[in-house]
């Protein structure tokens, strides 16, 4: 059996777990916004159903599929442990960003109204003939 790990870095997996993220959708949905085969489309959703990742339901004469929260909140849990090893530069990204905001905000503001008018002119579309 393969591990969670194995299921999810398949590319088209984790493609079809980003299409149920926003709603339940059909195989058939599934395949129109992933641009795959039904046959490929049903081979990938039955080992996430059977990963427990997903799970489906009848609807007339089609099967929708959900997310199912539990393994992935188990998936959280257990990288719960690693987190402070990123947090802190994600934390360090963000107040470089910052930095570079308020940065660009006083050039913009300390910019003379004819720099401020040749950068107008240069942004502006061109008009359609």
């Amino acid at each position: 059996m393969e591990s969670v790990f194995e299921i999810i870095a398949e590319p088209n997996r984790r493609a079809i777990l980003s299409l149920l993220v926003s709603s339940q959708q059909s195989v058939g949905e599934i395949e129109r916004q992933l641009r795959m085969t039904q046959p490929t489309v049903s081979k990938h959703l039955r080992v996430l159903r059977d990963a427990g990742f997903v799970e489906s339901t009848v609807d007339a004469q089609r099967r929708l599929y959900r997310l199912k929260p539990k393994p992935f909140q188990e998936v959280d849990a257990w990288l719960a442990q690693f987190r402070r090893f990123w947090s802190v530069h994600i934390d360090a990204l963000e107040r470089h960003l910052d930095r570079m905001d308020h940065v660009r905000m006083d050039q913009s503001s300390q910019s003379t109204p004819e720099k401020r008018k040749t950068k107008e002119k240069t942004t502006r579309p061109k008009p359609r003939t």
